[in-house]
């Protein structure tokens, strides 16, 4: 890099672009692997230049987090309180999908930016004006979002793809006694008769626990 273009590097270097490449890294590796040091390389970039924009690894991970929550949809206060808590649910999986490390920060750390604060004002917001108390609407949108990650961490993480259940199915029928697991080993059998896929739907979870908030309010 010739002296001339080091200012205009600096120039260009700014905590959006840092928080981009980050996000960017961490999609590709893993937020576990992303280090100061090896973003600044990414960007052409010195560690010490990127202190100048955040001031550390801590502030860059929230900053990292309201990025990713600012991707999900969120409630419109005073709109059908169900269909809100839908589409916001499979807004959150499709994001955390996309951003495979981030559910387990999401649920361990306590963060506090805009993005966040907003979409829970706006999750309990349209709650509590369809009919639900302050503790009403806190418990309900925390019964979501525990399904939303649970499933995703799930769906992330499972040791066989969908796509396998099958196979795996039939290669571990022989370990699953018809007389001591007389249940466990005919569902495995249907598994492999093609009777039933083996497949959670993410739906019929969310959808269970939309019915049973349906009870808290009286006019749906």
């Amino acid at each position: 890099m010739s002296q001339a273009e080091k200012p205009r590097k600096r120039r260009l270097l700014t905590a959006e672009v840092i928080v981009s490449k980050a996000l960017e890294l961490a999609d590709e590796e893993g937020f576990d692997t992303l280090s100061m040091r090896k973003l600044a390389g990414s960007l052409g970039a010195t560690a010490m230049s990127l202190y100048n924009h955040v001031a550390g690894k801590d502030e860059l991970l929230d900053l990292m987090l309201e990025r990713v929550v600012a991707e999900i949809e969120s409630p419109v206060v005073g709109c059908h309180w169900e269909e809100m808590m839908r589409r916001r649910a499979h807004s959150m999986r499709q994001t955390l999908l996309r951003h495979r490390w981030a559910s387990t920060l999401l649920i361990s750390k306590i963060a506090i930016g805009e993005a966040i604060m907003r979409d829970i004002d706006a999750t309990v917001g349209c709650l509590v004006r369809a009919g639900f108390t302050y503790a009403q609407a806190d418990w309900a949108r925390n019964a979501i979002d525990s399904h939303v990650y649970g499933y995703t961490m799930q769906e992330l993480n499972f040791p066989v793809e969908p796509e396998e259940f099958k196979a795996a199915a039939a290669q571990y029928l022989p370990m699953i006694s018809k007389t001591d697991y007389p249940f466990m080993h005919e569902a495995a059998v249907q598994i492999i008769e093609g009777k039933y896929d083996g497949i959670t739907q993410f739906s019929f979870g969310l959808e269970l626990i939309l019915d049973g908030l349906k009870r808290w309010v009286v006019d749906v």
